[in-house]
């Protein structure tokens, strides 16, 4: 692409927003950045994060040729024609010796770039490799799970339009996660006809919005959400026509939350009573709710039990299938399987919507077990940083007999890799998210490069397809009607295609690469990678096919015509609020209340249980705080941060004075796991025995003068892969033991 002064449209890749940006190139950067007012979701806006994008096209860390590692442990660049003959021998020859379930895919996209990981699936099927896991399984897993039992799908708040607006461990003013979040949090503060309600420890941007801000002390959840539900039941503020109609499995609930001691609970929380009650009140008085959870939740105690009882506060009250309440919607793509293969092989543990927890991937690898995992494809991710107990971590990648990485640069994983394969950054390709969670109106957008891929990096379909024709699982001639008739437009493709695939059920397994071969040729220039979304708007025309037709499509083909030519993304669906019914799952289109082992949970609150810290470890750390300047690990260079480059420890003022911390001191934090050193930060906003660490720091970086650094802490070298919900296996990251110390004092 010639370098002009046009604006091209793209999309921030910071967070599943994605919003619309259009971007200005020149010399291969992303000079001038904006946000793009023809999005449909976005309409403009975006947030600072997407301003600095150019650091992550950009990164010094890039690379631009396939690397090996030498028997001395460092790596040599060797050419793509031999990374790929060896690659695809390596991982045969396991799958040979020991089995393609042998082989563990870990990946698949970060926020903005899923569609290179749709093509791995047809190398994966080649291989008979079974098992997968993702950063999904490190926070959303517990909700999908409570998710599939009431209703089979997932929800989403309508928040421009709720007159009550509840976040659960959920700080939208930074971590974003709906359209125009901090515009939709201004419009609520300043309506006095709604009200925002905030359950979080941490004085956060959103709380300072709030009009109710219940201050939990950490770890609280359960018993704050608990006691919000109880008051619902016990002072008859149940929308009890609702839960007639639409609901089953009611009454264990209800006779669950009516023997809630709400003082009690009130008081386990350190929230007062009577804000609780007004907050529930509040609560069943409106016309509309939506409720968002997040990671403040998601990775604590009792984060499955959490996600079920702050379903329970819009189900109880009706919030659903009307405006501003929540909702089921479409899905473009499945960000999660529809199942499992039910435990995993080694440790036993809980797959749940195909995902190994993150937590035992260690577990699943060290040791002599027969049925442990030997091999490991990373896509686009980094387990050596991202997952609990980074160590551990660490050894069991090392101990793999084959570890293969494709990224963009030479991570903290790629340095433990047999090989790295170079990808094409998220704007030199074809891309998209499939984050597409919205309703009534969801989106879908298709970003067009904005570069040419960097000399020696190729994108990820063709990385995968050069894999699959290695294995020769497929015949060339078998592909060769199919080429012709696309040739022919998508008609005569379509006819094709299901001709083909009935014939040969082979190229049903590899649907991918077969799509990439025989379509993407036929697609204008840098848009082969787009393929796959062929048969993705054919399953959505199929599955929503009023919601397509509304939103303009009259099938499949028109779907995806107008997703190949709408460069600012397209809606895909328009749903009217009566289809939230036919998106439940269950047979009676009824939302499913009684989740039995989760009722227990409920009533085992009541007990007293033991603090989970120590006099060894007194201090809860949040280890992965989002601010201002985190972005994960996607950008890795240190320069894009013009406040808080250390990633400061925060702590209460109350604990800086009994610790005998200064503000822009250093302090050594020390958990069961680990020890590092931060600078210190005292914040009025963190509750004594609270202290927090953002994400996205302790990353390797090698500066133009050859030296390495890694600002700040890695959050995992302070955390334990045993330390997690004993449900779906999802770590306690924001309730780590820990103790603070004063360094230089």
């Amino acid at each position: 692409m010639t370098d002009t002064a046009e604006w091209h449209p793209s999309a921030c890749i910071l967070c599943e927003c994605n919003c619309g940006i259009v971007v200005q190139v020149e010399d291969r950067t992303l000079a001038k950045i904006r946000g793009d007012k023809a999005h449909p979701a976005s309409q403009g806006y975006t947030c600072n994060k997407a301003l600095r994008l150019d650091h992550y096209q950009n990164n010094r860390a890039r690379l631009t040729s396939p690397m090996r590692r030498t028997p001395a442990g460092d790596y040599e660049e060797i050419d793509w024609d031999t990374a790929i003959t060896e690659i695809a021998e390596g991982f045969a020859r396991i799958r040979d010796e020991h089995g393609g379930d042998k082989i563990f895919y870990y990946g698949g996209g970060g926020q903005g770039n899923h569609l290179g990981g749709a093509y791995s699936g047809a190398f994966l099927k080649a291989l008979g490799a079974r098992y997968r896991s993702n950063a999904l399984a490190q926070e959303k897993t517990g909700e999908f799970w409570v998710d599939s039992q009431l209703y089979g799908g997932h929800t989403r708040g309508e928040f421009e339009h709720a007159e009550v607006a509840v976040f659960v461990g959920k700080n939208p003013w930074m971590s974003q996660s709906f359209p125009r979040a901090r515009t939709v949090l201004n419009e609520i503060a300043k309506d006095p006809a709604r009200s925002m309600i905030v359950i979080d420890p941490v004085i956060t941007d959103t709380a300072k919005l709030a009009d109710f801000h219940l201050r939990v002390r950490p770890g609280t959840d359960a018993w704050c959400l608990s006691a919000l539900a109880a008051v619902l039941v016990q002072e008859d503020l149940c929308d009890e026509a609702f839960l007639a109609e639409h609901v089953t499995g009611v009454a264990p609930v209800r006779q669950a939350l009516a023997g809630v001691d709400i003082d009690d609970y009130a008081q386990r929380c350190g929230v007062d009573v009577e804000l609780l009650r007004r907050s529930a009140r509040r609560i069943a008085s409106a016309a509309s709710v939506s409720v968002f959870e997040d990671l403040g939740i998601q990775q604590a105690p009792n984060s499955t039990l959490c996600s079920y009882l702050n379903k329970l506060l819009w189900i109880l009250t009706g919030n659903f299938a009307k405006r501003g309440s929540q909702h089921l919607h479409s899905a473009f793509a499945p960000l999660f399987g529809a199942g499992g293969v039910g435990r995993t092989p080694v440790t036993g543990a809980p797959i749940i919507a195909g995902l190994v927890p993150s937590n035992v991937v260690p577990q699943e690898i060290l040791g002599d077990h027969p049925d442990r995992f030997r091999a490991m494809i990373v896509e686009s991710s980094n387990p050596a940083h991202s997952i609990a107990d980074s160590a551990a971590v660490g050894e069991a990648l090392r101990a793999l007999e084959l570890l293969v990485v494709v990224d963009v640069a030479m991570t903290e994983t790629a340095r433990l890799a047999h090989y790295v394969l170079p990808a094409a950054s998220q704007f030199e390709k074809a891309e998209a998210t499939f984050f597409n969670l919205e309703f009534p109106h969801n989106t879908f957008h298709l970003r067009h490069r904005l570069l040419a891929p960097l000399p020696g990096t190729l994108p990820e379909p063709e990385i995968w397809a050069r894999l699959v024709r290695e294995l020769g699982v497929v015949d060339d001639a078998d592909l060769q009607p199919l080429r012709r008739a696309a040739a022919d437009g998508l008609d005569a493709y379509t006819r094709a295609f299901f001709t083909a695939i009935g014939a040969n059920p082979m190229l049903g397994k590899v649907l991918p690469y077969v799509l990439y071969e025989t379509l993407g040729p036929s697609l204008p220039d840098g848009l082969a990678g787009a393929a796959a979304l062929w048969g993705l708007a054919q399953k959505a025309a199929a599955t929503y096919p009023d919601a397509v037709r509304r939103a303009g499509h009259a099938d499949g083909n028109a779907l995806f015509t107008a997703i190949l030519e709408s460069r600012s993304g397209v809606t895909f669906t328009e749903h009217e609020y009566a289809d939230d019914w036919t998106l439940i799952s269950h047979p009676d289109a009824r939302i499913a209340l009684d989740i039995p082992e989760l009722v227990a949970e409920l009533t085992a609150l009541a007990a007293d249980r033991p603090p989970l810290t120590s006099s060894a470890y007194p201090i809860v750390l949040s280890a992965g705080e989002r601010r201002a300047f985190t972005a994960n690990d996607i950008i890795r260079d240190p320069a894009w941060r013009t406040r808080d480059a250390g990633g400061a420890l925060r702590v209460s003022v109350e604990d800086a004075r009994a610790l005998g911390l200064v503000d822009g001191g250093r302090a050594r934090i020390t958990t069961a796991s680990g020890a590092a050193e931060a600078g210190v930060e005292i914040s009025d906003a963190m509750l004594p025995g609270h202290a927090a660490l953002p994400n996205g720091f302790g990353l390797d970086f090698v500066a133009t003068d050859g030296t390495v650094s890694a600002p700040g802490v890695a959050p995992n070298a302070l955390t334990a892969s045993d330390w997690r919900d004993a449900y779906a296996g999802t770590p306690w990251h924001k309730h780590v033991p820990a103790r603070i110390e004063p360094v230089g004092v």
